[in-house]
């Protein structure tokens, strides 16, 4: 029987009440502001021993040191800052990924999901870069799994999809836009919902129950052994709670 985990980009609630509600949860701050260690440990142990938490990585990985989001950074990362981002294979963003590995092991995370934003360049320096970049990230992960979610129009269906299954590298999508090119070795279908209507994100939508009704049977019918259903919108709380529902009482698969 399929497995999906339903749950929240970030804690919508009390962490000790999300636990109640949910069995997983993608962690934003680890995007913005890599926590340190003795939070991570913390944040473990407070959390049930049967709950999982996947890791967003840290963005100085992902995204150059122009963006906005570096703003919130209090201490910027060391070296130098234009070796950062767009998954350049420099010795800054394999350091940083590093790092953030060492905090998903305390969490005991099995999952790091890796952004680009719509600014990466479609070139032919960033395939090879991104393509030498997963080289790196491939000789430092053990049982860990790497989805990568792709903002903008970067490179071709074919070019992707080869550099997923080359390294077996999980392609995030919402799945109200478009499909999966690879789900991995593993057979992981993971999905970050940020709300339906023009362009890539309206984190304002509140998703309806004939939108949930509809993710529903796109779960039904894709292929997978596990799922992750994680909605990082406005109303995720309400939303994510209402798949719950839904699903559960069809019985047709075992949601957590």
């Amino acid at each position: 029987m399929k497995t999906v985990y339903i749950g929240c980009c970030g804690f919508p609630v009390a962490r000790r009440k999300y636990y109640e509600l949910f069995k997983v949860v993608e962690l934003q701050n680890t995007f913005y502001e890599l926590p340190s260690s003795e939070w991570a440990k913390n944040i473990r142990e407070e959390a049930p021993s049967d709950f999982e938490f996947t890791v967003k990585a840290w963005q100085v990985i992902t995204h150059p040191h122009t963006s906005p989001t570096w703003r919130k950074m209090k201490k910027k990362p060391p070296g130098n800052l234009e070796n950062y981002g767009y998954l350049k294979p420099t010795r800054e963003n394999i350091e940083a990924f590093e790092k953030t590995l060492e905090v998903s092991r305390i969490l005991n995370s099995r999952i790091i999901v890796l952004q680009t934003p719509s600014s990466m360049p479609s070139t032919s320096e960033t395939l090879v870069n991104i393509d030498r970049f997963f080289d790196e990230v491939r000789t430092l992960i053990n049982r860990e799994l790497i989805g990568w979610e792709i903002r903008g129009p970067l490179l071709n269906t074919q070019q992707l999809k080869k550099i997923l299954e080359k390294h077996d590298v999980v392609h995030v999508v919402d799945v109200f836009r478009t499909k999966p090119l690879h789900k991995g070795s593993k057979n992981v279908f993971y999905i970050r919902l940020h709300g339906v209507g023009p362009g890539e994100v309206n984190y304002s939508y509140n998703y309806t129950d004939e939108d949930l009704e509809k993710l529903y049977s796109i779960l039904l019918e894709e292929e997978f052994g596990e799922s992750y259903v994680m909605f990082n919108n406005v109303k995720m709380l309400n939303n994510a709670l209402r798949l719950k529902e839904i699903a559960s009482r069809r019985e047709a698969m075992k949601i957590l």
